[in-house]
Parts: C-alpha cells; structure tokens; sequence
C-alpha cells in the first residue's frame, strides 16, 4: 500500500506541475547532448496527460508509458490478488529472464524507431 501511495503521490505533482512548460523539469540529458530520444522522452507529458484523462494525448506523447503503466497496473492488482496465497514453486533461473530480455528488446526497438524518419510519430 505504501508503493501505490507513493506513486499517486507522485501522479499528483506531476498531475498539478505541467511539464509542457519550460523550466518545470530538468532536460533529458541524452536528448539535451546527443539529440536522440530516449525511451523515456514525452514520459512526463504522457503523465501528465493520463492524469488529466488525455489518453490520445497520453499516447501521442509517449506510448510505450502508457503501455509500460497499465502492464504495470496489471501486475500490481495481480500481486495484491495473491497476497497471503502459498507460492508455487518457482521456475529455473533461465525462464525467468526471459520477460527480462524481451522488455530490454522493446526499449531498443522503441528507441530505434523513435529516432528514424519513418518513426516520426512515435516522436513526443
């Protein structure tokens, strides 16, 4: 309860703190000194949007956030569902990179694509 806590905490400053204004947050330092798009560039403006209940605002500015939060979303009812529930038995250690691999995959094509002529509308 204390994660989601901090976490509407966190929507609501940045809910009530508009990042479409300069000077609110600090420049991402990748896009500042390389001009490439991180993953996360438009992140706070998507936030902003979502907590404002902007969705295709939300997802112009980043979609892969919007994507990222409701699978987040989604784990978190599951992990509050199961509380006090006996564990299965886990899995061997090499299964369990695999969601691992495939989140670090999509960050690079997203960021790939993002920063192509013909990705240009996954730009923020």
């Amino acid at each position: 309860m204390a994660a989601l806590a901090a976490t509407a905490a966190a929507v609501a400053v940045v809910g009530v703190v508009d990042p479409n204004e300069p000077g609110r947050y600090p420049v991402c330092p990748l896009l500042r000194h390389t001009g490439v798009l991180c993953p996360g560039c438009g992140g706070l403006r998507s936030l902003h949007a979502l907590a404002h209940g902007d969705l295709p605002t939300a997802l112009a500015a980043n979609v892969l956030v919007v994507l990222a939060l409701l699978l987040a979303a989604g784990w978190w009812l599951r992990w509050f569902a199961l509380a006090g529930r006996p564990r299965r038995p886990t899995r061997a250690r090499r299964a369990s990179l695999v969601p691992l691999w495939l989140a670090l995959a999509v960050l690079g094509a997203f960021t790939l694509v993002r920063n192509l002529p013909f990705g240009a509308a996954l730009a923020p």
